[in-house]
């Protein structure tokens, strides 16, 4: 899974002409993976503030505003793709133009086939 890192600053710091690059390359690699048949899925998270973190302590659910973490990074999408090895993925992680801005993340999916449903 490529996951995809972005906060408010650094977004706020691009032009227009940046995003629409960073948009136009999003869209071509997202393409490009597609027709490769390597895109099992991927999409772009709505703005943190829509967040709510979910938690039970004793036996109480609480849902608060806002993501978990203090952190000004956030997860702003993400790309999971089929790919032969964890190289493979690291380029086109690479190949995202937030890689630039903040970071791209590149952690493997776990298999779950053993697990009974």
């Amino acid at each position: 899974m490529l996951l995809i890192y972005s906060n408010p600053e650094s977004w706020a710091s691009l032009s227009a002409e940046q995003r629409d690059g960073l948009t136009r390359a999003h869209a071509d690699l997202y393409k490009e993976l597609d027709e490769q048949g390597l895109l099992v899925a991927g999409a772009g998270l709505a703005d943190p503030i829509t967040t709510r973190t979910v938690t039970i302590r004793d036996g109480v659910t609480a849902a608060t505003d806002g993501p978990y973490a203090e952190t000004k990074e956030h997860l702003a999408g993400f790309y999971l793709v089929e790919c032969d090895d964890i190289d493979q993925a690291i380029g086109y992680a690479a190949r995202m133009p937030d890689a630039e801005y903040v970071a791209v993340e590149v952690r493997p999916v776990m298999d779950s086939s053993g697990l009974e449903m």
